[in-house]
């Protein structure tokens, strides 16, 4: 892969014998603290060797990855540079919902700093999780603006023999709405409503990027959606993709596809075999209807000629304006360097069966007119308010939430820190179990998810991570009660 090698070390980290994503810096983990500056703010950077004017955390697209182990303290002196007020969310992470952990109430004004501290779990699961903002209001207009990265936890299944050999890479798939001049284009009321896209897409903040693959080995790929609106429906030609870790971590086995769907928040972990001497193959996103307002049709979303004087740099109308509905070539793959042999491995992490529910829930998902408010997003037909309790939720219980989506369009649903399983959609059950956060609702389907509440109590949310959707109201307070 076509990687950058600069890594800038942080106060209390090291640098990784792996290659860091193109353009940032990693920080890791030493002598059980990781700990950092960070920065959010505005200005110019490098996408796609272009300049744009974007958000940023430290100044890079995507943000630094960092990497921690379980057991470790975690340390972040957070300054916001911003015109607005932000703060972090570390999604995914099973840590503390209060204080200076993971409190999406906090309000970090313009100016202000803030540390956050928490320690990982002893028990916490290996995984690829990420960080963001999530001040309520501002949440879609803030990672859309280029405000993400990556939160790598260490642990068993980096262990297993197979997949320590495999050439492991991060991809960070984001996309911007700019214009003729590198600056972000304002979203309007349709975009708002149907979930803001832009015309660029990009991995690890380039443009068709060049990745590579050792003939007879396996490549690891490690993938977040960073959009704040977008499905990835992702293909590589001639290769089937072997799934071996979802949102919370691994599978017990590998699993075979031929397309992977990731909607905006979910990462997955697959492995790629080299199993030709050379060739050249393309990263491909194939078209997907997330459903909603004629969304697929016209000149795109957010309107505008885009970078690169006038047909975007991607080099045609963008994703929500093709005329062909054609897939998208994301990045190239190239093979190099033969190795020995690496065979997939056939056992991976086993994953619990949980208990009979305690209590069973619904949730209804759909929008509708609010007086005073417009067009709002609804659970069980109320839009967020930041002063009500929706649900509340014993420590130490485990729940069934049907949720069901009556709307007319696609909902991916997230959960604060507490993973959960998948048990069936329209009565069906799963393939195969796995631990998410993140589970996408399609209009007209009901979802049974099945969520142990464990470790942590306090005041945290669910919600539709098409942020749009949350800002304009389909999320919900969760407390969890010890």
């Amino acid at each position: 892969m076509a990687i950058g090698t600069s890594c800038a070390i942080g106060q209390n980290s090291k640098q990784t014998s792996k290659s860091p994503i193109a353009g940032s810096s990693l920080y890791q983990s030493r002598d059980g603290l990781l700990e950092l500056d960070l920065e959010a703010s505005s200005g110019a950077v490098d996408l796609g060797g272009q300049q744009a004017y974007l958000l940023s955390y430290n100044g890079q697209i995507p943000a630094p990855r960092l990497e921690a182990k379980p057991g470790d303290t975690v340390r972040i002196h957070f300054t916001n540079n911003l015109s607005q007020p932000t703060n972090l969310h570390y999604h995914g992470l099973h840590i503390p919902v209060t204080g200076n952990a993971d409190n999406v109430f906090l309000n970090i004004e313009p100016g202000e700093r803030f540390d956050y501290e928490f320690t990982i779990p002893q028990d916490h699961p290996a995984g690829t999780f990420w960080y963001h903002p999530h001040r309520h209001g501002l949440v879609a207009e803030q990672l859309f603006g280029g405000l993400a990265g990556l939160f790598i936890v260490r642990g068993e299944l980096d262990d297993i023999p197979e997949i320590k050999a495999a050439q492991e890479e991060f991809l960070v798939l984001q996309d911007f709405a700019l214009d003729e001049n590198g600056r972000m284009l304002p979203s309007n009321h349709t975009s708002a409503m149907t979930g803001r896209e832009g015309q660029l897409i990009t991995i690890n903040g380039q443009l068709n990027p060049t990745l590579s693959l050792p003939a007879n080995g396996l490549l690891r790929w490690r993938i977040l959606n960073a959009s704040p609106s977008r499905f990835y429906r992702l293909s590589l030609e001639n290769h089937p993709f072997y799934l071996i870790a979802t949102e919370g971590g691994s599978l017990a086995e590998p699993v075979e596809m031929s397309e992977l769907l990731l909607t905006p928040g979910q990462r997955a972990e697959v492995l790629v075999r080299g199993d030709r001497n050379s060739g050249q193959y393309s990263l491909q996103n194939l078209p997907y209807n997330r459903g909603g307002m004629g969304m697929m049709g016209g000149r795109g979303m957010m309107g505008g000629r885009g970078m690169m004087g006038g047909r975007g740099m991607m080099g045609g109308r963008g994703m929500m304006g093709r005329e062909d509905n054609a897939p998208t070539v994301l990045a190239t793959l190239n093979y190099e360097n033969a190795v020995e042999p690496v065979s997939l491995p056939t056992k991976l992490v086993s994953i619990p069966t949980l208990p009979e529910p305690q209590q069973v829930r619904r949730f209804q998902l759909n929008h509708g007119m609010e007086p005073g408010m417009g067009m709002v997003f609804l659970i069980n037909g109320q839009p967020y308010k930041s002063d009500r309790i929706d649900t509340q939720v014993q420590l130490n219980t485990v729940e069934d939430w049907e949720i069901v989506n009556t709307g007319m369009m696609d909902h991916p649903f997230h959960i604060h820190t507490n993973p959960f399983q998948v048990i069936s959609r329209n009565g069906k059950s799963e393939p195969y179990p796995a631990w998410t956060d993140t589970v996408l609702v399609a209009r007209g389907e009901t979802v049974r998810i099945r969520i142990p509440f464990r470790d942590f109590a306090g005041k945290t949310v669910y919600h539709c991570h098409i942020l749009d959707h949350e800002d304009l109201g389909m999320m919900g307070n969760l407390e969890i009660r010890a």
